[in-house]
């Protein structure tokens, strides 16, 4: 049997990698793209002929044309929001209606989810996750407890649907003793607009329409969002998002078989960020971490909330190789560290007994990271087309990285630009 193949591309730490970039690079070596999971929380951005994308929703396949996008069936989807971003790119030329496939299975975000998720996180006090408030947690708990709306739900009495899980949305607020619904009205008059718009594109069965295009012989990229350490299971818990973030995601979010699956490109930063609450054993306090926010413009894409910086951290990222298994490695905003003397890499953790691990840990809140200190590059690397031009020390660290991630750098991007991507040949 002719068989196409499956490669999936994801984040390998707290998510804000560059997955949205590279997906754009690599999209023409596939026929297919596919998103697996997450929902408008992410925020892939795309620069290139001097424009800015944001991605929330839609594949980062888009931009290339004449290439089939899937948004499958383990994405959490956002009528208004995704309408938003919908006509924003049709404006400037892309005719998404004929490219842009969206699964059946895929769950709504409802606008009562938006306050769920409110009141919940109100709830917490202190404890609070720092979700992005777009709803996807109480639509993925929903989901899971068998209560769910799905894209599916549009096509046959619809309406009596959607009353029926509001209904049950407010007796849960009611509850919890939630008052605020200020909007709510307009909110949902817009999200029925999105409903009505979302009829207009090709609604399908990715789970069969997947394994079609395999059968066929064609190649799918499977784009997942956020990054390992965001995942529900095996992320830095319970401050991590809704879903399976990690390899095996693409397999339930798209209904692909694990057999199917071919390379798997992990994306990394030089360095290390994070948004929202929750540990982050190498986050610098200090200057260096304030240069590092400011020359690689770290603010959340949807949010817009400034992220936390640090240093890299080879423990976390050797766990991330091995639960999804990374066959290649990409790593981002090199550029960033052009001027910096010396260069950090965190290579074990210090536990509170003393002791000191290489193994990812069940709690990270009180490890104490232990460098490896490397020359700085001190080099403008930005308009650089080749490898070859890579100064010693960035060579050299690059080697360190593949060494004891024991697992190849393949593309390392000197820049946000489409074009400031280098693709390693040796």
């Amino acid at each position: 049997m002719n068989t196409g193949k499956v490669d999936v591309l994801l984040g390998l730490q707290w998510g804000d990698e560059g997955k949205g970039k590279v997906v754009d690079v690599l999209t023409p070596h596939y026929d297919v793209i596919a998103r697996f999971q997450g929902g408008p929380n992410a925020g892939h951005t795309l620069e290139f002929e001097g424009q800015k994308y944001v991605l929330r929703s839609i594949p980062s396949g888009i931009f290339q044309g004449g290439k089939v996008n899937i948004i499958g069936n383990g994405v959490v989807l956002a009528p208004d929001l995704f309408m938003e971003e919908a006509k924003s790119l049709e404006a400037t030329g892309h005719n998404l209606k004929e490219r842009l496939h969206i699964s059946k299975k895929a769950h709504l975000i409802m606008p009562t989810h938006r306050i769920l998720d409110r009141a919940n996180e109100a709830a917490k006090g202190k404890a609070k996750v720092g979700t992005t408030g777009k709803g996807i947690g109480p639509t993925y708990t929903d989901k899971v407890s068998r209560n769910g709306l799905r894209v599916g739900d549009i096509l046959d009495n619809f309406e009596a649907k959607y009353a029926a899980h509001k209904e049950r949305h407010m007796k849960q607020l009611a509850a919890m003793g939630w008052t605020d619904f200020e909007g709510l009205a307009e909110v949902e008059q817009k999200w029925m607009e999105g409903i009505e718009y979302i009829r207009q594109f090709h609604l399908v069965d990715s789970e069969i329409e997947v394994n079609s295009i395999l059968r066929e012989g064609k190649s799918i990229l499977c784009e997942g969002a956020q990054g390992t350490m965001l995942d529900v299971d095996f992320g830095s818990y319970p401050f991590v998002t809704s879903s399976n973030t990690i390899c095996a995601g693409a397999c339930t979010g798209l209904g692909i078989g694990p057999n199917r699956i071919g390379n798997v490109y992990g994306i990394m930063k030089a360095y290390c960020t994070r948004v929202g609450s929750g540990p982050f054993p190498t986050e610098l306090f200090d200057a260096t971490g304030d240069t590092i926010r400011s020359i690689g413009h770290e603010y959340g894409a949807v949010t817009g909330r400034e992220r936390r910086c640090g240093w890299i951290d080879l423990v976390q990222l050797r766990y991330s190789v091995m639960v999804n298994g990374v066959t290649e490695l990409i790593m981002m905003k090199s550029d960033v560290l052009d001027g910096f003397d010396t260069i950090k890499a965190c290579v074990a953790y210090r536990l509170k007994d003393g002791t000191e691990t290489t193994d990812f840990p069940y709690e990270i809140d009180d490890v104490t990271p232990v460098y490896r200190e490397m020359p700085g590059w001190k080099t403008d690397m930005t308009k650089f087309t080749s490898e070859d031009q890579f100064p010693e020390a960035f060579s050299n660290y690059i080697k360190f990285l593949e060494d004891f991630l024991e697992t190849p750098i393949k593309i390392i991007s000197i820049g946000p630009d489409r074009e400031q991507t280098i693709v390693r040949t040796k």
